[in-house]
């Protein structure tokens, strides 16, 4: 019986672990967005090349594309690049530059292989075209605000920021799986983003956005040294800390598309983001554990003593964990489908913890349709599995 009260009262204790971790991020929220908000910054509007790696369409490709072409910005080019004429982007990009004559556009097509990753393949072409020293990439399926260029540019002013980066609000397709996605990234991602912020500094970038220059892009070895890597974004942003850079986050969020999935696209996607995180920062990943509230809250109400401990742990997490969500995502990030679907936390979590267990399930990653083993954060093709990645490109190609 004492051995068994031993074990109780320890999972009654680590049980209370996620809820202080709540607590902390509402705190850390409320504390980065507050300062943020009342904070001026300087009038620093240097010459700016916006790199855009494409690879397909989604559900507002031409808008997410326009968005750059309606910056309050004095002087920028837009420079994008796709892997050949056949990617449907061509299409839209091409519309975009008769739509805005006024702005500098190039189309660039095809990289040279540097690497497994064909996103870096080609945002190092964009490096090498872009005529400015100041560097903004970010994803083709980003959207921005009229002052994103200068909200992002403007902490580059002092010598020692090496990148500045955003975090992004959900535009989701009327769908479960891309539903709970974007819930995920706004009420719970960005806090831990934040307590890494508060306790040890910010070490890395989200790949929605980055603002960087080319002398820190040559500190950091340039995109051919992370080619191979699967987090392009973490590594790019880890680097250039590494270097000596700081990297700040923006108090400009950016929105990203989160299109409709089926089952299997949700699992496969879910799954490699998490073994992502895992193989970069294992601890740290490792750790995510006493952040998730709802399986310990449920075990906790199963061993309690009392019905009045069990419902004050399941309560407990209910409050604090709405109460987190609200002030990262909605007051903070001012995310609009977490607002809509905020009722969706509870179940993204449940989500979320079996992810979380079955990202330990192996090394390797599903990216379209070929298979990669991650050996010391770089993508190596399984055996075999070249013949895929060249029916994969044959068959893009086609289409």
């Amino acid at each position: 019986m004492a051995h068994s009260a031993m074990w109780r009262d320890a999972v009654l204790l680590v049980a209370l672990a996620p809820l202080v971790y709540y607590v902390l991020g509402t705190l850390a929220a409320r504390q980065f967005f507050g300062h943020q908000r009342a904070r001026e910054l300087p009038n620093f509007t240097p010459p700016v090349s916006v790199l855009k790696p494409v690879r397909g369409v989604d559900f507002e490709s031409y808008e997410n594309f326009a968005s750059f072409c309606r910056q309050e910005y004095p002087d920028y080019e837009i420079l994008f690049a796709v892997n050949d004429d056949a990617d449907p982007a061509v299409a839209v990009i091409r519309r975009i530059i008769a739509d805005f004559p006024g702005r500098k556009t190039r189309l660039l097509v095809g990289a040279e292989q540097f690497g497994a990753n064909r996103k870096v393949n080609k945002l190092a072409r964009l490096a090498r075209e872009a005529q400015n020293e100041v560097l903004v990439l970010t994803d083709g399926d980003v959207r921005v605000g009229p002052r994103f260029l200068r909200e992002v540019v403007a902490p580059l002013a002092a010598r020692k920021t090496g990148a500045v980066t955003c975090f992004y609000r959900g535009i989701a397709e009327k769908n479960l799986g891309a539903e709970i996605e974007a819930v995920g990234a706004s009420s719970d991602f960005f806090a831990g983003v934040l307590m890494a912020g508060w306790t040890e500094g910010i070490t890395f970038a989200l790949g929605a956005s980055i603002a960087t220059t080319k002398e820190w892009l040559g500190k950091m070895g340039g995109f051919e040294a992370i080619a191979d890597t699967l987090a392009d974004d973490y590594e790019l942003g880890h680097r250039i800390a590494k270097a000596g850079g700081e990297v700040v986050l923006s108090r400009e969020a950016v929105w990203t598309m989160y299109p409709a999935q089926t089952f299997r696209s949700f699992w496969d996607h879910q799954v490699r983001w998490a073994r992502t995180v895992r193989l970069c920062r294992p601890l740290s990943y490792a750790g995510l554990l006493f952040t998730q509230g709802l399986p310990w809250a449920v075990l906790a109400a199963l061993v309690a003593p009392a019905k009045w401990i069990a419902g004050f742990y399941l309560l407990a997490y209910l409050i604090l964990r709405f109460l987190m969500a609200w002030t990262v995502g909605i007051w903070g990030v001012g995310d609009e489908v977490l607002r809509r679907k905020i009722w969706l936390v509870p179940l993204r979590d449940a989500v979320h913890f079996i992810i979380w267990l079955a990202s330990f399930g192996s090394n390797h990653i599903r990216w379209g349709n070929v298979e990669y083993a991650i050996r010391e954060g770089r993508m190596v093709l399984l055996a075999g599995a070249e013949r895929a990645a060249a029916k994969h490109a044959e068959d893009a190609s086609r289409s």
